[in-house]
């Protein structure tokens, strides 16, 4: 109503039982939309209190009228308009008397040429039944859910006549400026992840470390999504901040999502020399109660902001523990739709999750979500010389060819190094002599 109300444009806005004109105005005010100017102005506030305790809809809707024709506006509101029926119902009006008022009152509506909204609190099931569902053009549905800590509001586009909507529920928050939707993302199959991008023979982004890109048969392709996988304390972390440090270096901006660490554990020094040189942004969500959607609008909005082509998902295992628990059953759908809207902006994007070391089975995801990328490169632990080593390989890189080999390296100062390949140790892999020299070096 704030948003469109003007000289040319008034609107008028009937209040009920529930919330009376100045109890609604002094809440509303506190919102940053909210406007004095238009408030005397362009907008009129009315209390139906006293038609609507008579339960007579003949006076209700006789006050809707004659204030309406007074003020001409292209704008009506009724809140609450089931208060009125409530009333009916505590006057003993049946439902043919709220059949009939109902149909009256949308032949008026129809004269008027004004769009309007009646507001009410029901529950689904009187959805079906309700005979003002039936003059509706239009239905706006929001609900709110709470699972242990959490609550969650949506917003559905039940019915518009005459126009397509965009299906299914949107999470919205409430804040100092209103509400705030964030849309269900929706990619079309033409949008679909990788959409645009050959999967052989096209550009390729380096990690920052060159052993790796070596391995990885030049770098990851542009758009590709990859997914880093290793125990605690393996260094995924540090590989996804070499990734996006050598983007900055080659002029490509990268965006960090936070989900486990706050931006003071995870940025280095260097990292941190990027985010203030406004190179890598950074999304720290780890203290909030996520939806898919919001997460995902933020993070389209930084990378829009920052032209970014590297986006940092750190990590998955972080991401489905701030989601709220209406979203974490469906973990493994709402990450496919983040993948494949992030890549068919033909961002490049590095995930880390982490994965127990069961050191008796391999496997490269514990949601089973594998599939959604085109790349895998793997850290392990590995027990040597009574120590414990850490190993990377590349599992697979979509629609081109890889380095099979399984190589230790290490964590500095300088970051990720890698080193030789446990092939050159055939002594260690065969089990055969206990001790064996190599290069000048004793490998037990």
């Amino acid at each position: 109503m704030f948003a469109l109300a003007g000289p040319d444009c008034r609107a008028i806005f009937f209040t009920v039982l529930g919330e009376p004109s100045l109890k609604m105005l002094r809440y509303q005010q506190q919102f940053s939309f909210f406007d004095l100017k238009k408030a005397s102005q362009a907008i009129k506030f009315v209390n139906l209190t006293d038609e609507v305790l008579g339960g007579d809809y003949d006076l209700v809707l006789a006050r809707i009228v004659e204030e309406t024709k007074a003020f001409m506006p292209s704008l009506i509101f009724v809140d609450s308009f089931r208060s009125i029926v409530q009333a009916g119902d505590d006057s003993h009006k049946g439902p043919a008397d709220l059949q009939h008022f109902v149909q009256r009152l949308s032949m008026q509506m129809t004269s008027w040429h004004a769009t309007t909204f009646l507001i009410g609190e029901y529950v689904e099931n009187e959805a079906q039944t309700g005979p003002v569902y039936t003059i509706a053009d239009g239905i706006f549905w929001l609900s709110q859910s709470a699972q242990r800590n959490s609550v969650v509001r949506k917003i559905q586009v039940v019915k518009m006549r005459g126009q397509a909507n965009s299906p299914g529920s949107h999470t919205f928050r409430i804040s100092k400026d209103g509400l705030h939707i964030f849309p269900r993302a929706v990619v079309s199959r033409s949008a679909a992840p990788r959409a645009g991008h050959a999967l052989s023979a096209q550009q390729r982004l380096s990690t920052g470390v060159a052993e790796l890109d070596k391995m990885l048969g030049g770098g990851i392709p542009a758009g590709y999504s990859t997914l880093l996988v290793g125990p605690s304390g393996s260094g995924k972390t540090v590989l996804a901040t070499e990734f996006l440090a050598e983007g900055a270096r080659n002029g490509e901006a990268g965006v960090i999502a936070a989900f486990e660490k706050s931006p003071n554990q995870l940025l280095s020094q260097k990292l941190e020399d990027l985010v203030q040189a406004g190179k890598v942004g950074v999304i720290d969500t780890h203290s909030l109660d996520l939806s898919i959607d919001e997460t995902l609008h933020e993070m389209v909005s930084m990378i829009r902001a920052l032209d970014a082509k590297r986006v940092v998902i750190d990590s998955l295992s972080g991401f489905e523990l701030a989601l709220a628990p209406a979203f974490q059953d469906d973990f493994r759908e709402s990450l496919y739709r983040l993948v494949a809207v992030l890549t068919s902006m033909g961002v490049t994007v590095l995930m880390t999750t982490e994965l127990e070391d069961r050191y008796t089975d391999l496997r490269f995801s514990p949601y089973g979500n594998a599939f959604l990328a085109d790349a895998i490169i793997m850290q392990r632990y590995i027990e040597m010389a009574g120590e414990f080593k850490r190993v990377i390989s590349v599992v697979k890189v979509r629609g081109s060819g890889h380095s099979k080999a399984i190589r230790l390296f290490d964590i500095t100062h300088d970051g990720m190094v890698i080193g030789a390949g446990l092939s050159d140790y055939e002594g260690i892999l065969s089990g055969c002599p206990n001790k064996v020299q190599r290069d000048g070096t004793s490998i037990i």
